[in-house]
């Protein structure tokens, strides 16, 4: 099984829509939300990982609902040479993807738990938490 990250756009005429119940359900993909975010409109987007064989069929159904669908194209990257560990970034990142390592105290990056908030690249005093595009 192969996974993607994408960005789901959802307006507010669909988000009472069980849509990741369908994706789950009948194209058997598995969800991680790694990030969601709903407006006082309704509207909202979604930051997810889908695990599947059926990645085309599960756009193409949320692409019919009107859901925008891009891939994640940023990517978070730990400029190591700027980075004097001093932990600023490990405080604000909301999924762990940051943290301190023991007992060498070293702030260490694992891209894969990254949802791209882009928190760590605003905190970093540094300038070591950069934006890949």
């Amino acid at each position: 099984m192969s996974s993607k990250k994408v960005v789901l756009y959802f307006t507010a005429d669909i988000t009472d829509q069980p849509i990741i119940y369908r994706l789950v359900k009948d194209y058997d993909l598995v969800i991680n939300i790694l990030q969601a975010d709903i407006n006082p409109q309704k509207e909202g987007t979604l930051v997810v990982e889908l695990t599947g064989d059926n990645f085309g069929p599960g756009i193409e159904y949320l692409r019919r609902l009107g859901v925008a669908v891009q891939p994640l194209t940023e990517e978070i990257i730990q400029n190591e040479e700027k980075c004097v560990s001093c932990g600023a970034c490990t405080a604000i990142c909301p999924t762990g993807a940051l943290y301190i390592e023991r007992p060498d105290m070293l702030v260490k990056f694992n891209s894969d738990r990254c949802v791209v908030c882009r928190l760590c690249v605003k905190a970093c005093p540094m300038k070591a938490m950069e934006v890949r595009f």
